[in-house]
């Protein structure tokens, strides 16, 4: 399957080096020049969760006149509609595209510009993964992806797509609520999101300070009821328990959002713990510790400065 990736970052790139690997004509693209002189001088090296592997494909920096099977948007929330924008040329009447984002609203700024029909929305679970060097990431955690339709697009396509991440090694499944599962995640992620960006810590050193869990709990525990209040199919039944077991299965994870505050990025903070506000609105119901926990991150990416004075080039899912 011709296959481009679009945000070939940490993540990105072991998406693509290991769809690469099960014998699919994959594309990277993106901005990082460095990165992408690095993939076309010596191949893209992928190490730890999924073993090392050193793979040829194509790399560059601005999207082709080149129709794609499948396209996958692996870029940061923020950057999604931008992305799909630059991606228009790689896109036919039978091309696929997927998008794997934090949060909540990357698929609805994805679908106005490339089409709801064709769109497919990934939740990655569990997953880490950092830049080492340009051309070197390191897979810290190999977890699971579930993907399903934004629109009506039939689920078989989507199965479909799930097959292929399978033959590539990945943890792959079709599901037919796809924002079940985004909300699954996302009353994990509240809780230690903002809180680790904020604090410098780890998820489970959030988990084990009694401060910081109760502000974990109220900020989970609250993403939890909108999600009830808006008749979403959640699984979670207890907010504390899963975000405590969350914890204890990955406690030496640093969030996405901490790890760009680290490095002076703008974070996801607004699409994890900016998001549950603006769904409680549509109810007339409030959040205010997503609220404030939202307010705090930006205010900490506006004056630029760092939760603790170390560096680092890595995502987590």
């Amino acid at each position: 399957m011709r296959i481009a990736v679009v945000g070939c970052g940490a993540m990105g790139s072991i998406y693509a080096a290991l769809l690469a690997s099960s014998g699919n004509d994959v594309l990277a693209i993106d901005r990082n020049e460095e990165h992408v002189r690095a993939i076309g001088e010596r191949g893209l090296r992928v190490s730890g969760a999924s073993g090392d592997r050193t793979v040829r494909i194509r790399a560059t920096c601005k999207a082709p006149a080149e129709e794609m099977d499948l396209v996958i948007l692996a870029v940061k929330a923020a950057h999604a509609g931008d992305a799909a924008e630059a991606s228009r040329s790689l896109v036919g009447d039978a091309t696929r595209v997927l998008t794997i984002q934090n949060g909540l609203g990357s698929a609805e700024a994805v679908a106005r510009v490339l089409g709801a029909e064709r769109l497919i929305v990934g939740v990655a679970q569990g997953f880490g993964a950092a830049l080492v060097v340009p051309g070197h990431v390191k897979h810290e955690d190999m977890k699971a992806i579930r993907m399903g339709a934004h629109g009506d697009l039939p689920h078989d396509a989507v199965v479909e797509i799930a097959e292929l991440w399978r033959a590539a090694g990945f943890d792959a499944e079709a599901v037919r609520d796809i924002t079940a599962m985004q909300w699954d995640k996302l009353i994990r992620n509240v809780a230690y999101s903002a809180l680790c960006a904020l604090t410098g810590r780890t998820v489970g050193e959030v988990r084990n300070d009694p401060d910081l869990e109760s502000i974990a709990g109220a900020a989970a525990t609250e993403a939890w009821r909108v999600a009830r209040a808006l008749g979403i199919a959640i699984s979670v039944e207890d907010p504390i328990a899963a975000i405590r077991d969350f914890a204890d299965r990955m406690p030496d994870a640093r969030p996405s959002a901490l790890l760009d505050v680290l490095a002076g990025r703008r974070s996801e903070v607004d699409v994890i713990n900016g998001a549950i506000p603006r769904q409680a609105e549509k109810l007339g119901l409030s959040a205010p510790v997503n609220e404030t926990l939202a307010a705090l991150v930006r205010e900490r990416e506006r004056r630029g400065g760092a939760a603790v004075n170390e560096a680092g080039d890595g995502s987590r899912g």
